[in-house]
């Protein structure tokens, strides 16, 4: 079995179109012959073969996970040889892998900085592995677990890589919000009307936001009124059709996590919401925000591992 070193990526080419980033597309067979080919690389990642049905399963019916389970075999099974895919495709010569695809296995499997990217739009779920060390990241994303789209890059190339992230197809029709582009509320507020909105007792709303009166502010630092603010609390809970979140860890201080992002996405696009506190008090910033507003609000806590 040949040593590959994880822990240095290769070289970023100097011309502008080799620097800009590469992308590969890759089964996930493909992607595990490949890391085993790369010194046994691990991946940020455990999508293991699903367990098979259970007794109780058997006598009584498939559960949807065990449905799901069965149709995710399925469509693994149908999946090409991957020696002979990659051969063909030239990133596996006499069982070594291509240099750059090497080199970003190893970014992914020995980074300084690890940010782990969580997509839900209408259902569908996409995950990002994003890993940084130096001036170099790499990043692998699927959306159902069985195609994988591996890259890699420059750091000063990442902010554009994070709107990737994001981006709302063009198709998704977004429609005019009952939300404004920016309030500050409790915390408590907003957890308790959620929960009393999910749980079908939307009568018990008002006198949920009449508790925190005044406690709500606009752009403007000046209370909303109870009125506004159960409309808000509603659009929140109604409007929501997905939710992006990403957690930093310093790698190299052990794995510590060192924050959270979360976005929520309303019928306008996307909501940013930051957690603060003030005398003594949990709040939540709603802030509306922009796919490429992405790599701007996750910098404060990237500073802290990078800076």
């Amino acid at each position: 079995m040949p040593t590959i070193d994880l822990t240095t990526p290769p070289p970023l080419p100097a011309g502008t179109l080799e620097g800009l980033p590469r992308r590969v597309a890759l089964t996930l067979p493909e992607l595990r012959l490949l890391a085993e080919s790369a010194g046994n690389a691990p991946l940020p990642f455990d999508f293991g073969q699903p367990a098979g049905g259970s007794a109780l399963e058997t006598r009584l019916g498939q559960t949807k996970g065990a449905a799901d389970d069965e149709a995710y075999r399925a469509a693994l099974a149908t999946l090409h040889d991957p020696a002979g895919s990659l051969s063909r495709r030239g990133l596996l010569t006499d069982d070594l892998p291509d240099q750059g695809v090497a080199g970003a296995l190893g970014l992914l499997a020995a980074p300084a900085v690890a940010l782990d990217l969580d997509v839900v739009l209408d259902r569908v779920r996409g995950r990002a592995w994003h890993r940084q060390r130096d001036d170099a990241v790499a990043t692998l994303a699927t959306t159902d677990g069985l195609v994988f789209e591996l890259a890699w890059f420059s750091s000063e190339q990442w902010p554009g890589e994070l709107a990737r992230v994001p981006a709302l197809p063009a198709d998704l029709g977004l429609e005019p919000s009952a939300a404004p582009d920016v309030v500050d509320l409790p915390y408590e507020l907003l957890d308790a009307g959620a929960e009393a909105l999910r749980t079908g007792r939307s009568d018990l709303l008002d006198t949920i936001v009449a508790h925190h009166s005044g406690a709500v502010t606009g752009p403007d630092g000046a209370a909303v009124d109870d009125a506004a603010v159960t409309t808000l609390v509603s659009a929140l809970v109604a409007e929501t059709r997905g939710r992006l979140r990403a957690l930093v860890a310093d790698i190299d201080a052990g794995g510590a996590m060192v924050g959270v992002v979360s976005w929520v996405l309303l019928a306008d696009g996307w909501r940013q919401l930051l957690g603060h506190q003030t005398d003594d008090a949990q709040r939540v910033e709603v802030r509306r925000v922009q796919p490429t507003d992405l790599a701007a609000t996750l910098a404060p806590v990237l500073a802290e591992v990078t800076g």
